[in-house]
């Protein structure tokens, strides 16, 4: 595959991608023998990595980091790249399940809280009639014990998925991934966090004119005010000022030279706890 040209946003590389691209890629990805992930990142998933660097060189060793936020499809326009388009993880999601169909690629649905992969799952088989769905799997709220990965990796060999949606949140989906791609039987892996709530309903969109004015993030502090909201008051103005002084030249960021199938090196070390999600329940279809 050719190489994809990446966007230095905090000397985070955001691949200058639109989602016909970021389809385009993953499909060709899966048609050849390589193992990867794909980063969903917005403007939280930059300032996680602005203090820390393991986590930087995560999302800078990805197949793809997509341009999840407005934001960042605005820096890629300034830096000369004006065909690159928002990649809003839960259409992501629609567009490669679409794709699928056809393709006959199958899905493992991998996070949530109790019960939202199994509603999930019934929502995109009734939207796509034919879409193969072959499993789902709740992690517990705390690391996975040695026992759990091996029960995750038998159930992921029996279903013999192509894409394993990773619906953890930020930054835990991201450790996940990095730990996971070269271990778990499968090819590729996508973070989306929210897409899980919201494609299975269980969590109502922001309406169009927000997500184009880069509002959505004030819909989202709305809905969640006490998870959200120090979030968001705390990283977008330090994210704004920190890009200032990036577009000026008083700060300096740079990113490794984008590469054919990268992996991350030593994600084992300093990970954070992984799986970290509401309950633990299984189930294979």
């Amino acid at each position: 595959m050719e190489k994809i040209i990446r966007v230095n946003v905090l000397g985070v590389g955001i691949s200058a991608i639109s989602m016909v691209d970021a389809v385009h890629y993953s499909d060709k990805f899966l048609q050849n023998g390589a193992r990867g992930y794909i980063c969903v990142t917005g403007v939280h998933g930059i300032m996680e990595a602005q203090a820390d660097e393991q986590f930087r060189h995560i999302l800078n060793s990805s197949f793809l980091t997509t341009p999840d936020g407005k934001p960042t499809v605005w820096i890629g326009h300034w830096q000369g790249h004006t065909n690159m388009t928002r990649v809003y993880g839960p259409d992501f999601m629609l567009e490669l399940c679409r794709l699928s169909v056809d393709r006959g690629y199958k899905h493992f649905l991998y996070g949530g809280k109790p019960g939202i992969a199994e509603a999930l799952r019934e929502k995109l088989i009734l939207r796509y009639p034919g879409l193969q769905i072959v499993g789902t799997y709740t992690p517990p709220f705390r690391p996975l014990t040695s026992q759990e990965e091996i029960e995750l990796e038998e159930q992921l060999l029996e279903a013999k998925p192509n894409v394993l949606w990773c619906g953890l949140s930020t930054p835990k989906q991201e450790w996940f991934m990095a730990r996971y791609t070269d271990k778990l039987p499968v090819k590729l892996m996508v973070g989306v966090g929210a897409a899980f709530d919201i494609n299975s309903g269980n969590l109502k969109d922001a309406p169009q004119w927000m997500k184009d004015a880069g509002l959505q993030w004030l819909y989202r502090m709305f809905q969640e005010p006490r998870r959200l909201a120090v979030r968001y008051l705390a990283n977008n103005p330090r994210f704004l000022w920190l890009l200032g002084l990036q577009m000026i030249g008083l700060r300096k960021y740079s990113i490794p030279a984008p590469a054919q199938n990268p992996k991350p090196a030593n994600h084992d070390e300093g990970a954070p706890p992984l799986g970290q999600r509401f309950g633990s329940r299984s189930s294979n279809y």
